[in-house]
């Protein structure tokens, strides 16, 4: 089994390598493989597509879990910048970052050109609504040779090798973009593994690429099934139907054999999210309420079996600078006593979502709710799978939400969080957040090329988020994954963007 050493978390800061040129040699893991002749590889996963795998959606990573799609750049172990469809790129001045490619070919047997790239990034620049990876930026590609591209952006971005290892921003054929604006990585993926059937929300299959340029996987296929319930999933695991399960639930994790029970520290944060655009909790008093009566430390032993750490803010311990360069919150507002909570909203009923795909959230719920009812709210849970409430989370039809977040999910750089999730005009800004010093806080930090300076600039805005009480951190969790004795190389990966690669397979 491959794990990731503690030095791993390290990683989620930035590093020099940014800033210079990064050279690499062609070939990777797998590029010694064979291909085996072991079994297909059986995963269960948990949260079903929602745009038929599109990557401008929240689909994008199963694109990487499954090693479907690849961007110009990948993260290593380390949190950095490493090739994968580009072998190397510069910096040539603060706006503008030339990228060598690799000679490769997309699983329709069309080459991997300049010409590719360009269309593939404008595709996802134009996508409306943007990829959350794009949220604060806008790129601008153009074909230099036919190996050779340049990527610019309206202001600095030391980041910019990072975004581009986003999911959301994987290199597919042309055959991939429709003129109706959808997007399909079915057969039009770089990555060793073939999307070759998408049933609905239920199943995939997946067959090995023999042409991928990492050389051939271990594994001759994968065969994908969404299960929703977590105790489904632990379920399948246990019974012999799947070899891998994704996210076992805390009670279910002490059921299951210790050899196939994984904890990965993860950069995963659950929140309370309480909607300031519209409804009771555009009062910043009954939102300080709110952030009064919610005590997260109570979920750790209760709902998550210890399997979490209580909230130090929206960084948790696998962030591991996030800690020393805390800022103090200051200027909060007055919380609402609950006799006032009763009187401000008037017997109007505190509408409560959450989702199924993390069978912790619907208990840790049920926990806020008997704390915020005393705290004068009248409370009514909506529970539901999260593709059925994708649109009225962002539409902003719920007062508040229960939500789990990989905070470093997009980019490996904790600003495209911020910035998507809580800027005024962030693409996945679910608190309806609209606040000028957030904005700015968010807009310093993302100016920011060095590191130190950057880190300390992030927490800075993180303050600046908490003051406003628009979401109210719960717990950081660690991640479950179930895996049988009989599978090795699988990815534990505390972004959770990664699982199965060329070297994954069957003993």
């Amino acid at each position: 089994m491959r794990t990731n050493s503690r030095a791993l978390f390290a990683a989620l800061a930035l590093t020099p390598l940014l800033a210079g040129c990064f050279v690499s040699g062609e070939g990777g893991s797998g590029a010694d493989a064979e291909g085996g002749s072991a079994g297909r590889l059986r995963v269960a996963l948990a949260v079903p597509p929602v745009q038929e795998l599109s990557p401008y959606s929240n689909d994008a990573t199963l694109l990487s879990k499954l090693s479907v799609a690849e961007g110009l750049t990948a993260l290593d172990k380390n949190g950095a910048a490493a090739p994968a469809l580009a072998t190397s790129w510069k910096q040539t001045n603060p706006t503008t970052w030339t990228f060598e490619l690799r000679k490769a070919t997309f699983q329709d047997g069309t080459p991997v050109t300049a010409e590719s790239v360009v269309n593939a990034l404008d595709h996802a620049d134009a996508a409306k609504p943007k990829p959350r990876v794009l949220s604060d930026v806008t790129l601008t590609a153009k074909v230099d040779d036919a190996d050779t591209v340049t990527i610019s952006t309206k202001a600095a971005d030391p980041v910019l090798p990072l975004r581009l290892a986003s999911p959301a921003l994987a290199i597919l054929s042309a055959k991939a973009y429709h003129k109706d604006g959808t997007v399909s990585p079915v057969g039009t993926g770089t990555g060793p593994f073939k999307i070759t059937k998408l049933t609905g929300k239920t199943e995939a299959s997946l067959d090995r690429y023999d042409g991928y340029w990492g050389g051939k996987a271990k594994a001759p296929g994968i065969d994908v099934t969404w299960i929703a319930d977590g105790t489904a999933r632990a379920n399948a695991l246990r019974s012999g139907d799947v070899d891998i399960a994704e996210w076992i639930p805390t009670a279910q994790a002490k059921l299951l054999d210790a050899k196939t029970r994984h904890e990965v520290p993860s950069v995963r944060t659950d929140s309370l999210i309480l909607n300031t655009g519209n409804g009771m909790f555009t009062d910043p008093a009954l939102r300080a309420a709110a952030r009064e009566a919610v005590d997260g430390s109570a979920l750790v032993d209760s709902v998550f079996g210890g399997y979490a750490d209580p909230a130090q803010g929206l960084f948790g311990p696998a962030v591991r600078w996030a800690a020393d360069k805390r800022v103090d919150v200051t200027g909060r507002a007055k919380a609402a006593t609950p006799a006032q909570v009763r009187s401000k909203t008037k017997g109007k009923v505190l509408r409560l979502a959450t989702i199924t795909n993390r069978a912790e959230l619907p208990e840790a719920a049920t926990v806020l709710q008997q704390q915020l009812e005393k705290a004068g709210f009248t409370v009514k849970q909506d529970v539901r799978e999260y593709t059925q409430m994708e649109a009225d989370l962002l539409a902003g039809k719920y007062d508040a939400l229960v939500f789990s977040r990989v905070t470093l999910l997009d980019t490996g750089d904790a600003v495209a969080y911020l910035a998507s999730d809580y800027k005024s005009d962030g693409v996945y800004n679910i608190a309806r957040l609209k606040d000028p010093k957030v904005d700015q806080a968010i807009k310093s930090a993302a100016e920011e090329s060095d590191t130190t300076k950057r880190q300390q600039k992030i927490m800075a805005a993180e303050a600046q988020i908490l003051r406003t009480d628009a979401v109210i951190p719960l717990v950081h969790e660690k991640v479950i994954q179930g895996i049988a004795t009989n599978v090795e190389g699988v990815l534990l990966d505390p972004r959770e963007r990664s699982l199965i690669d060329v070297d994954t397979r069957l003993k």
